[in-house]
């Protein structure tokens, strides 16, 4: 390691310049992901729907910003988002704008998805007769609900595998 480091090829881990680059690297996809997840603001919601022509549901909506916004294809139905392999399990009070939040509105974990907005916000596509909106987790029907969180893991990005049980 002290040759890689001698030679120039190697910077040290704690290099406040390569630190502070990577963490502009994730904010600045995070913030691209969510501003992307604003522009559908009043999409009508449709089963099995995955684009702004058709209407989405709510794992086509997290599907498609995803694609399109950091290129991460993710798996078709909420709870196979849930288990893809390459994100990462986060805990509710560790929730960073662009991470994925799951709930139990079918009576059933991983039944709902939506991407967490920052401020205990998410936005997501909720239901037949509904449109692309903004909620906030703290009510009390999300809070019940609330069943998880994943985060794409940038350095993952090609790890698209589902997780097997």
């Amino acid at each position: 390691m002290n040759l890689l480091g001698e030679k120039g090829l190697l910077r040290p881990l704690g290099s406040s310049a390569l630190v502070e680059s990577v963490r502009n690297s994730v904010r600045d996809t995070a913030s691209d992901l969510v501003m992307s997840a604003m522009n559908f603001l009043g999409v009508p919601y449709r089963r099995g729907g995955n684009t702004e022509e058709s209407g989405f549901d709510c794992s086509g909506f997290t599907r498609h910003i995803f694609e399109n916004s950091i290129g991460l294809v993710l798996p078709r139905r909420a709870d196979e988002q849930a288990n893809l392999a390459g994100l990462l399990n986060i805990k509710r009070s560790d929730l960073k704008p662009g991470d994925l939040v799951f709930f139990n509105t079918m009576k059933h974990t991983f039944s709902h998805v939506g991407i967490y907005v920052g401020d205990d916000k998410f936005i997501h596509a909720p239901r037949t007769g509904a449109e692309v909106r903004i909620e906030d987790m703290r009510e009390a029907y999300w809070a019940r609900r609330f069943t998880g969180a994943r985060r794409a893991d940038v350095g993952t990005l090609s790890t698209q595998a589902p997780v097997t049980r």
